[in-house]
């Protein structure tokens, strides 16, 4: 498995991850110092979440100022979506064999 696809699971193995991730797609730009309200953790605990989402290229972090602003990248996911379309041309392929066989056996 590429390390690029590992980053990315291990980016969204977590669920703090995962919320802070949807937190950005659904909204602008957020603040550490914002992201860190939404949930009960510290702001260190946020900022360790964020560098491993920014290791996995799903987040951007950009200075401004006295803040760091981050935003959310879902280019990223396009690994994990071509990675699982191999498995969905499968199961499509087993299933129409099974529609087939029944429909043989009627």
């Amino acid at each position: 498995m590429s390390e690029k696809r590992n980053k990315i699971f291990k980016a969204i193995a977590d669920p703090t991850r995962r919320e802070i991730f949807h937190l950005l797609i659904l909204g602008s730009a957020l603040s550490i110092s914002q992201l860190s309200m939404e949930f009960n953790i510290s702001r260190q605990g946020v900022t360790k979440h964020l560098k491993i989402l920014e290791e996995a290229e799903m987040v951007k972090i950009e200075p401004q100022g006295r803040e760091r602003f981050c935003y959310a990248s879902a280019h990223a996911l396009l690994e994990i979506k071509n990675w699982l379309s191999t498995y969905d041309a499968f199961w499509n392929d087993k299933l129409n064999d099974l529609g087939k066989h029944l429909d043989n056996m009627a």
